[in-house]
């Protein structure tokens, strides 16, 4: 059921808006008296979820429990990152995911259902894991806000990937990346229908009422045309009908189709949300079918000092690199440990440009041989920035004064930029 919705292309709601339509809605769900709140971390600080959540302290007081950040397999967030996102809620109503350690499953998505979405490309059970406060911690509500937005993994992000993702365990964490990657990103990104979120979607018909209710608050956000972002949809609703409402309107405002592929293209990433490959590679997924073969993808990455975020897969990046399918699943098949780890697989996978084209790292904290021994090209980020100032850069395409054409991407995390025939092409 939706209880709310608002959005268009056009649409620009205020903070006045999205606090008016949250309690609007939760007038219409009923009365609760213990809420857990599962918002997403740092790396959707742009999605208004922490200015949400407040809102939603100010709803329900003292009923508003705990609040669990969706981390999946990121770190922790910090006192400083919870008060950037969040403002003045409570540090001692924050509680932390440990993917590997804090989890239960609900039950198993059996492999035949896997076999038959994946077209027989894989059939293992895919379990339904999610933090035991979930179903432990006596609520009955769980309020979940977040961006839906063009996602590597799951085609469009959020809705129940914040519970079976977000608040998931090392296995189903895993298996669900595999599968995306397995399948094929490039027919997933921008598609709010897909084998992963069929799993998803099957976990949540099959398990989802050994959980308290879960109310999805849901937000999409653009860009205006003097570059600045803005709130194009709030949509709130405890079912898939939500979700696919905010992904239509998302599909709008985020994705951007181009006549032609791109020769060059330089990404931003924002130090305050970036720090690792695990998360910067967005630059690469967001990008892949935009540009040309034999084009260039420049990252400029400020942040940037690991590869990943968890301790074993920051070692795995190391050892087994960016390669490509080919060679990552030959890694798999001969390596037990890139096998225990299919998410790692998985992004090595995604942050590949499988030889098409050419990828600069430019990291403010990594060095040129750490760089180049997972498959990147290193380049110096002074000189780089430098050449390719991002303050007198605008969003799209720029012509540089001496005659060089880019196209710039301030914020990956933003959209999905895509060729159009090779977007429509590359349909499930």
């Amino acid at each position: 059921m939706i209880y709310f919705e608002a959005g268009s292309t056009k649409t620009v709601l205020s903070s006045g808006d999205l606090r008016e339509g949250l309690f609007n809605a939760l007038d219409k769900a009923g009365r609760f008296h213990k809420v857990l709140v599962i918002p997403p971390d740092m790396t959707r600080f742009h999605s208004r979820a922490g200015e949400l959540t407040r809102y939603a302290l100010e709803y329900f007081g003292r009923a508003l429990t705990d609040i669990l950040p969706a981390l999946g397999t990121h770190t922790p967030m910090t006192p400083e990152q919870i008060k950037a996102m969040f403002g003045d809620v409570p540090l001692s109503l924050f509680r932390e995911h440990n993917w590997r350690k804090d989890v239960i499953t609900l039950g198993n998505v059996p492999g035949d259902y896997i076999r038959e979405i994946t077209r027989g490309k894989l059939s293992f059970d895919w379990p339904a894991q999610v933090n035991r406060l979930l179903k432990e911690g006596g609520h009955d509500l769980i309020l979940s806000p977040g961006q839906v937005v063009p996602h590597e993994v799951i085609g469009m992000a959020n809705y129940n990937k914040n519970i079976f993702v977000g608040t998931g365990g090392y296995e189903g964490i895993n298996k669900s990346h595999f599968i995306g990657a397995v399948y094929g990103m490039e027919r997933i990104m921008g598609r709010a229908d897909n084998p992963v979120r069929s799993v998803l979607n099957k976990a949540s018909e099959m398990f989802g009422n050994q959980l308290p209710p879960i109310l999805y608050i849901l937000t999409v956000i653009g860009m205006d045309e003097n570059d600045r972002l803005v709130t194009r949809g709030l949509f709130i609703g405890d079912d898939d009908e939500v979700f696919y409402r905010a992904a239509e309107l998302s599909a709008s405002v985020n994705i951007q189709l181009l006549d032609k592929p791109l020769k060059k293209v330089i990404v931003y990433l924002d130090p305050l949300e970036y720090k690792s490959t695990w998360l910067g590679n967005k630059a690469i997924y967001r990008t892949r079918m935009a540009l040309a073969d034999g084009g260039e993808l420049i990252i400029l990455a400020p942040g940037v000092f690991e590869f990943g975020e968890d301790k074993e897969i920051d070692r795995l990046i190391r050892k087994y690199g960016y390669f490509g399918t080919d060679i990552t699943l030959k890694h798999v098949e001969n390596n037990r440990d890139l096998a225990n780890n299919l998410a790692a697989a998985a992004h090595l996978i995604h942050g590949s440009s499988e030889g098409r084209f050419h990828i600069t790292y430019c990291p403010g904290h990594l060095t040129r041989e750490e760089v180049e021994q997972t498959g990147f090209s290193y380049g110096n980020l002074d000189e780089m920035g430098k050449k390719y100032n991002t303050a007198s850069l605008k969003d799209g395409f720029n012509t540089l004064p001496n005659g060089e054409e880019i196209f710039f991407i301030s914020n990956p995390a933003l959209g999905l930029w895509a060729e159009k025939e090779k977007f429509l092409n590359n349909s499930l």
